[in-house]
């Protein structure tokens, strides 16, 4: 069966689909992520069990692509005034990470038995953390626009540098030292010269052009798809990877007014070229080979899931910023990357390491991606857990955090949690009753759009405590939230039900208000203690109807539809 499949190409990425929607289907029901299910696919279709995926160089093309088209979209988001605010915690952060990764990871090596070489070559692997697995986590649960998921945006890119840096200094092994330094020199020239060559593009030519190619959307489309691939292409070419290719194509369009457009019409492309990325991921995973390694790669997996975690927490500590965002960013780098088994696999090409090196380290990916899916899937549930033991990672006063957007001493009437267009336009309407509104949202982009409406915001998780206690509520006749609606039930985690019950705790005499879409879980959120539900579908629904059907509302409706400037309507 496995050979009629895969006899011709069609055949078998028409399995592999049917086969990622049955499995992933699968996982929705037993309420698992998606990125482990698409594993498992790779799995089951690789050599160990069903035998299926054997067109690696076509699958492994798909997955390129769609590592191009999502490390453009990321780029899109880009703001690089906050990677110039960020530059110092990102820098900090990627190398202390990668430092303290690769000495303790020697060491274990050395105590688990293993030789000089093979140690250090465990260690450099290690520091590898999965840009493109973290990135889609984050950008599923939209947190990529947080502080945390910005921070760690920026030590991945430092980490992509570093893996840059390693695998010339591995070439510079088998080449001889003189040409591992000139390879290293040229790249970093080239790599200077590409940055130049987008900030012109940036300064010139980025605006006009998309505004020319946006009559066409369809063209608009490709040209997006063409310029990320273009990019990624030629910083594969040059030497310092697809990946800092992609970004930079999206930074070079981040610019535009058309930024949200392109990446609205690529997120579902990038989801489906991604599923090749987790099957090319999964069926290079022999698993025949991985039994011997099981005691050695447990420990280096705990060392990689508890170890790099802290060490990211114990340096943004230092730096000032809050233990929930510390621990937040540091849950992203309790993998390690494809480039992990990549590093390996030229070790083993140039006989330095032998293949148990490149079976362990494949195990431990194994272990660590999947274990960290659902860290990162759950963090803040796991927060909650740990959050209290973690205090001595938080300096007495940790500001850094509330320096993102600043902290105003003022009274206020009413606090809106979530500045989305749901949010904002809340807090306006309540503005212009005379309200004294205050905005809070853990996206920096959302407050600083909020504050340039001249509502005023802070940066804050609605969920934390800590954010909660430090707000101006004495006076707050309402807490707002108006956080968009994921999930398709209440659970004891929902943000919503967290607030209120926070709320409660820190003595909150107000009244409390939340958002909800559905009939059920607005009962629920009664039955938690919120004293109003608003029901965005159903009130304006409500109140389009009234308009329409309501006494007057034919006069009402009249102007709309007499020719433009016969008569002027009322403000």
């Amino acid at each position: 069966m496995a050979d009629a499949i895969t006899g011709y190409i069609f055949y078998e990425i028409a399995a592999l689909l049917v086969l990622a929607a049955g499995v992933g289907f699968v996982g929705l029901m037993l309420r698992q992520p998606l990125i482990v299910s698409f594993i498992a696919v790779g799995i089951l279709a690789g050599p160990s069990v069903l035998g299926i995926a054997h067109s690696t160089e076509e699958i492994d093309l798909l997955a390129e692509l769609g590592i191009a088209v999502l490390l453009f979209l990321v780029g899109l988001k880009l703001d690089l005034n906050l990677v110039k605010n960020l530059g110092p915690v990102a820098l900090v952060t990627g190398l202390g990470q990668v430092a303290f990764t690769t000495v303790f990871g020697f060491l274990i090596g050395l105590g688990l038995g293993f030789d000089w070489v093979t140690s250090l070559y465990i260690a450099v692997a290690l520091t590898f953390s999965s840009t493109i697995i973290i990135v889609k986590l984050l950008s599923d649960k939209r947190e990529i626009d947080s502080l945390h998921g910005r921070i760690a945006l920026g030590f991945l890119i430092v980490q992509d540098v570093v893996v840059v840096v390693a695998m010339i200094a591995l070439s510079a092994l088998g080449a001889g030292e003189g040409g591992g330094f000139l390879t290293f020199l040229r790249v970093a020239i080239l790599g200077l010269l590409m940055v130049v060559f987008v900030a012109l593009f940036i300064r010139y030519v980025a605006t006009p052009l998309v505004e020319r190619l946006s009559r066409s959307p369809e063209l608009l489309l490709s040209f997006a798809i063409g310029w990320a691939a273009l990019l990624a292409a030629i910083g594969h070419y040059l030497g310092f990877g697809k990946e800092l290719g992609g970004l930079l194509a999206g930074v070079s369009l981040a610019s535009t007014p058309y930024r949200e457009a392109i990446a609205a019409r690529l997120s579902s492309l990038r989801d489906f070229l991604l599923l090749f990325f987790f099957i090319a991921l999964g069926s290079a995973l022999d698993l025949t080979v991985l039994g011997a390694a099981v005691g050695a790669a447990l420990v280096f997996s705990a060392f990689v899931l508890i170890g790099n975690p802290l060490i990211v927490l114990a340096i943004m500590g230092a730096m000032g910023y809050r233990k929930r965002t510390g621990f937040l960013a540091g849950l992203t780098v309790a993998q390690i990357s494809e480039f992990s088994l990549i590093f390996m696999a030229m070790g083993v090409a140039l006989g330095q390491v032998g293949e148990e090196a490149l079976g362990l380290v494949t195990l431990v990916g194994l272990v660590t991606i999947a274990a960290s899916t659902y860290m990162i899937t759950y963090s803040h549930q796991l927060y909650g857990v740990f959050g209290p033991y973690l205090g001595v990672f938080e300096r007495r006063r940790a500001l850094r955090d509330d320096a993102e957007t600043g902290a105003e001493g003022r009274d206020y009437d009413i606090v809106v949690f979530g500045l989305g267009r749901y949010g904002l336009g809340i807090a306006r309407a309540l503005q212009e009753e005379g309200r004294k509104v205050l905005g809070v949202d853990f996206s920096p982009e959302a407050v600083r759009a909020a504050r340039a409406r001249e509502v005023p915001a802070l940066f804050g998780d609605s969920t934390d405590p800590e954010v909660l206690a430090h707000l101006p509520l004495d006076r707050v006749d309402w807490a707002i939230s108006a956080v968009p609606e994921h999930d398709t039930g209440i659970t004891h985690d929902d943000p919503r039900r967290s607030l209120i019950g926070h709320l409660r705790e820190i003595g909150f005499r107000g009244r409390i208000a939340v958002a909800a879409h559905r009939e059920e879980v607005a009962g629920d959120l009664h039955a938690a203690g919120a004293d109003l539900v608003l029901r965005p579908f159903t009130d304006a629904s409500q109140e389009a109807a009234r308009r329409i059907a309501g006494p007057g509302a034919t006069e009402e409706a009249q102007p709309l539809a007499e020719p433009t400037g016969q008569k002027e309507l009322a403000p």
